[in-house]
């Protein structure tokens, strides 16, 4: 895999971009770690997932040293398909046909939930929009000591932290405004 390395991560980040053009693929994200690599895409409104490890590696007999070989794995796989693809052989929905993905529920958590969101929402601004909102009409209400406005703020203290230590937690490379 070295010489695969050579090129750099942020080469393959590109490749994967170009393949996914060449596949009709315009909505996708991707994230690679210590351990592993997957990469979502939408293909005919159903979303897939490849994804590679290096533990899944090691069971087949094949040594990788990190998520990144496993990504680079995986953009070399998109790039074979493709070329397939490109001859007509098959379709990517052969290809696909077996890998849908089904994401995991995940429950809100309750400081969301308390600023009056159903779902965790996209970013910090959400937040401290509602967060104004709620805590504009409340204190009106209720004073600026309320209860219920104490509690806003200890929500949106919780929620904005959510956020800030997001990136800390995950490395998630979003090509695609499509995917949440």
């Amino acid at each position: 895999m070295s010489d695969r390395q050579q090129s750099g991560i942020s080469f393959y980040e590109y490749k994967l971009e170009r393949v996914m053009k060449r596949l009709r693929v315009d909505s996708y994200r991707f994230n690679w770690d210590r351990w592993g690599c997957y990469v979502d895409f939408y293909y005919q409104g159903e979303l897939y997932r490849f994804e590679h490890s290096v533990e899944k590696a090691g069971s087949r007999g094949v040594e990788l040293r990190n998520g990144s070989e496993a990504f680079i794995g995986v953009v070399i796989t998109f790039e074979e398909i493709a070329n397939i693809v490109e001859r007509g052989i098959y379709g990517l929905e052969t290809w696909v046909r077996g890998m849908r993905y089904i994401p995991v529920a995940v429950e809100t958590p309750e400081y969301f939930k308390i600023l009056g969101f159903t779902e965790v929402p996209a970013g910090i601004e959400d937040v401290r929009q509602r967060y104004q909102t709620l805590v504009s009409r409340l204190s009106s209400e209720e004073g600026e000591n309320g209860e219920r406005v104490k509690q806003v703020k200890d929500a949106a203290e919780e929620a904005l932290s959510y956020f800030e230590n997001a990136g800390k937690r995950n490395r998630v490379h979003d090509r695609s405004p499509d995917i949440k």
